[in-house]
């Protein structure tokens, strides 16, 4: 998906009939009484030849207290920080009213890209309003019928220059992933650079401290927290130089400080962090010492690793634990029974508020970084393969023993390795993560994701699973008579 957009409106203006039509199901609630719609709803949309994610949103609406309205407005809020482009709707029938205008004033604050549309907009009594939408200051507004698919032609004509600005935009920012080496590669290990930094994104639930910490580290409280104007989707990135480590911070809307938002709040908060996730190169899972490893944060650091990221676990709110050396024995044994796949990863404890442990969270960001860049020859794979097969060998099902021939790493960021032996489809999985616990430990990488593939030499052979000549096809083939004829 090359970009997320967000349906935002007063409520009964046709955002959820709009949503529906984009994403071709009738997926959100419909219905003439305003206020059908109360959490957010995301959908995969399509538009002639464009592919985005939808969010339909609660109705706007003025208050901003602890009533439900005043969460649900919370709640839409923090989807339009995380949205590339609002759609911002009104009712052509009623015209722009005061709320509107209200409204218009937000977004322009909160969001880089936003389109007007005039919904309703079918017949003559719509006229009006749809020119009335140019007072709103957002610039040429577009004349829609969400029910009866009308003006859909011109949404498409707005959205189509900026799904290209910003997949460029995406490309950009994207680390360099899955980087091939071979045996002549004798490059080092990519040092951080002002033009090239370290890409770090800090991840995990509300009120986990983020923006604590990454204000601590900033030095600055402005930047990333509060509703002035200049803090947009747009600017996803902050660059800063972390004690010497050239570093850019990834930002989500997750990361800004905003009062506790119940129900869907968590459910969005896993969504930021899979959009920080794709341009970081490590992940800081940010716990809070009173409640860690909840579901969402197990969610992100499993995605991390699947994504081929590399993961540094640190644990805030410190200073406020009492009985530390018990905790931090608990937090292990969790970690290593609730993430096994990321074995060995840091697990740092770090109080954001006072700015204790930040040294520490720093060396390991860096030493996380130099594992996920680091290359092995192959002669010393190829020594270490011999020993660890001599100290427990492959099992043999059928009674047919799996040769491990020749080892080769292939691949960096994240360290890719690739084993020569026959009949690889046999080989049992435990003795793959036996090898991959091996590398772990004898090469010193802890907690990175390794990825081992195992192939059979056949494959490169032209002539697998074709069918054999017999001895007198062949001499036919060839012209040739059979001895004594």
């Amino acid at each position: 998906m090359s970009f997320t957009l967000a349906i935002v409106g007063r409520p009964n203006v046709g955002k959820s009939t709009l949503f529906n039509r984009l994403v071709g199901k009738r997926l959100a609630l419909v219905d003439d009484q305003p206020g059908v719609t109360r959490d957010l709803r995301e959908g995969q949309a399509r538009l002639a030849d464009l592919r985005f994610t939808v969010i339909d949103t609660a109705g706007l609406e003025e208050a901003t207290d602890e009533s439900l309205q005043g969460r649900m407005r919370r709640l839409t809020e923090r989807a339009v920080e995380m949205a590339d482009v609002c759609l911002f709707m009104i009712d052509a029938r009623d015209g722009v009213l005061p709320a509107d205008q209200v409204f218009a004033d937000i977004l322009r604050r909160k969001s880089a890209h936003v389109i007007v549309a005039a919904n309703k907009g079918e017949g003559r009594a719509a006229d009006a309003g749809v020119i009335e939408a140019y007072s709103l200051g957002l610039g040429e507004p577009i004349r829609l019928s969400a029910e009866h698919g009308e003006g859909l032609n011109d949404l498409y004509a707005q959205l189509l220059p900026l799904s290209e600005k910003l997949a460029a935009k995406s490309a950009g920012d994207a680390p360099l992933t899955d980087v091939a080496i071979d045996e002549d590669d004798a490059d080092a290990p990519r040092v951080p650079t002002r033009e090239r930094p370290l890409q770090v994104a800090v991840v995990g639930r509300p009120n986990a401290g983020k923006s604590t910490l990454i204000n601590r580290l900033l030095g600055e409280d402005r930047l990333l927290t509060g509703p002035e104007a200049g803090i947009t989707r747009d600017a996803i990135s902050v660059q800063m130089d972390w004690d010497g480590l050239p570093v850019r911070l990834f930002d989500t809307a997750g990361m800004r400080k905003r009062a506790k938002v119940q129900e869907k709040l968590e459910k969005l908060s896993v969504s930021d962090g899979v959009r920080a996730v794709k341009f970081a190169e490590v992940v800081i899972v940010l716990l809070d010492a009173a409640i860690p490893f909840e579901q969402q944060d197990l969610r992100i650091a499993d995605l991390a690793e699947r994504e081929g990221r590399a993961v540094v676990v640190a644990v805030n709110k410190w200073d406020a634990e009492e009985h530390k050396q018990e905790k931090l024995k608990e937090l292990k044994e969790a970690f290593d029974r609730l993430l096994p796949q990321l074995r060995g990863a840091p697990l740092v404890t770090v109080s954001a508020l006072t700015g204790r442990g930040l040294d520490r969270l720093r060396a390991a960001v860096e030493k996380a970084s130099e594992v996920w860049n680091r290359r092995i020859s192959t002669a010393r794979l190829n020594r270490w393969l011999a020993d660890m097969v001599s100290a427990h060998p492959p099992p043999a099902p059928g009674g047919r023993r799996i040769k491990l021939r020749y080892m080769t790493q292939v691949k960096t960021r994240p360290p890719g390795f690739v084993v020569m032996c026959s009949h690889p489809e046999k080989l049992a999985e435990s003795y793959s993560r036996y090898l991959v616990n091996g590398l772990r430990t004898d090469f010193d990488m802890p907690g990175t994701p390794i990825r081992l593939h195992l192939r059979s030499q056949s494959d490169q052979n032209p002539y697998k699973n074709k069918t054999k000549s017999t001895p007198s096809r062949l001499r036919k083939h060839l012209g040739k008579k059979p001895h004594g004829e």
